[in-house]
């Protein structure tokens, strides 16, 4: 493949307005830079490490024409940048289905589980209202701006979630539920990320009660036919207005001389007058950065979100018929979540499951043959109408490695006070997109879209 090189008569930056942009990734945050920037006559090459767009949104087709997501999935009324973008993309949302009542296995894994009308759980509720008003109050006090800025921020970043569990918890049952309830917000192992950034997640995304919600909350509604979708379209969008799109091209380095950068992949050397990085923090670390970064991308405790996705199809939503919602939490593993994907057309019925937190870990250890008997073994517990599923599908994010995790990476003890001042700083004429770049709706297609809107403002000021 031939390199991509820009006379130096046309791209001098004493042309005056931009007129050549790289952009490394294209997923959500990249590809939303990529368009804006193309649409305004930058020329744009966009670079992608997998042989398709998305990122951590992607599609599994369940059916004929039948699409559900294995990765990024849902939005609310608020994502309002998003809302947008799917309208000039022509594509709608569909409703999440949560009629009926929800499942809880709470006990021992032999123990049977509760059935419950809504989504509580059936716990000690004074000992659930305060975990809840606790991790409230120290949402509310979070800077989202500049969560480093955060009043007792260096006591707060130092301190791990498990560690704070432990000290502001004295009932089991908050203890039970606690990283549950972490593991479904952001797949998280609570071992692993600071209160500061347990804090400014829930603050940044909304607040907890809305994070959690499905009617008018963040969880609301998905994109019909799959949120990968909204990616395809944008990358038609890009090729119609000029640009370039290549895949399977992995960044190696990225070089600034001569008010000009050079991206180098294996294949070639593109050459333009700035750059986006939209890529997670510990791959953009990966990349070799001439002159050096002042401040890495991650740090030495930044983690990936722990999340693997399952999907379990049957010919028709079953569950529904015996007033199940398809909703379930549980303390046992594999399966730590559960939630009905099925398609707005009705059928197949599709039955989601979260294995997230360090049983994320655990499970994508296992055989396929093995994580497809405990996780089938789990669902039929829980649901004991199902079938033999007719699909079965994994999707491994904490192994994916051009994305190494999801929801999110993970700021661990430490790190937004070292790595915050320079999330959004640029470095010359690179800019830093992606939804870990974002401090509002942080983790969320929301987070991505306005990273690379903000990322293409940057370069078109230059």
């Amino acid at each position: 493949m031939s390199a991509a090189a820009l006379s130096p008569a046309s791209d001098s930056p004493s042309a005056g307005a931009l007129r050549s942009a790289v952009v490394v990734g294209a997923g959500l945050a990249g590809l939303t830079a990529a368009v804006e920037l193309a649409e305004r006559d930058v020329r744009v090459t966009v670079l992608e490490a997998r042989e398709r767009v998305g990122g951590r949104a992607r599609g599994i087709e369940v059916a004929p024409g039948r699409w559900v997501d294995a990765g990024a999935a849902y939005l609310g009324d608020r994502h309002t940048e998003l809302h947008a973008l799917l309208a000039a993309c022509d594509l709608k949302t569909a409703p999440t289905e949560m009629a009926g009542a929800a499942r809880f296995a709470l006990g021992s894994p032999e123990a049977p589980a509760a059935t419950v009308e809504g989504r509580f759980p059936p716990l000690n509720a004074v000992a659930l209202g305060d975990l809840f008003e606790q991790l409230e109050e120290l949402a509310a006090a979070v800077r989202p701006e500049a969560p480093w800025l955060t009043p007792d921020a260096e006591r707060l970043d130092a301190l791990t979630a498990a560690d704070w569990a432990q000290q502001q918890l004295p009932h089991p049952d908050a203890r039970l539920f606690f990283p549950l309830f972490l593991g479904e917000m952001m797949a998280a192992d609570p071992a692993k990320v600071s209160v500061l950034h347990m804090a400014f997640y829930l603050r940044s995304g909304g607040g907890l009660r809305y994070l959690n919600a499905f009617a008018g909350g963040a969880q609301q509604d998905r994109v019909a036919g799959g949120a990968h979708r909204l990616c395809e379209r944008l990358a038609r969008r890009l090729l119609a207005a000029g640009g370039v799109l290549r895949t399977a091209e992995p960044v190696l380095s990225v070089e600034q001389s001569d008010g000009e950068v050079t991206v180098r992949t294996p294949e070639g050397s593109y050459r333009a007058q700035a750059a986006v990085v939209a890529v997670p923090p510990l791959l953009a670390d990966a990349i070799e950065y001439r002159p050096g970064l002042p401040v890495r991308r991650a740090g030495a405790r930044t983690g990936r979100g722990c999340a693997v996705k399952l999907h379990l199809v049957f010919p028709e939503p079953v569950w529904r018929a015996h007033g199940l919602s398809g909703w379930s939490v549980n303390a046992a593993g594999p399966l730590l979540s559960t939630v009905d994907d099925t398609p707005p057309e009705g059928s197949p019925g599709v039955l989601t499951g979260f294995v997230t937190g360090a049983e994320a870990h655990r499970f994508a250890a296992l055989p396929p043959a093995e994580q497809r008997a405990a996780a089938v073994a789990q669902a039929r517990r829980l649901f004991p109408v199902l079938p033999e599923p007719v699909g079965f599908h994994v999707t491994d994010w904490v192994n994916e490695p051009w994305s190494r995790g999801c929801y999110a990476a993970l700021f661990g003890p430490g790190d937004w006070s070292a790595l915050g001042p320079a999330l959004t700083a640029p470095h010359g004429r690179v800019r830093f997109a992606g939804t870990e770049t974002s401090t509002e709706f942080f983790g969320l297609l929301e987070g991505a879209v306005r990273s690379g809107r903000r990322a293409a403002a940057e370069l078109l000021d230059l």
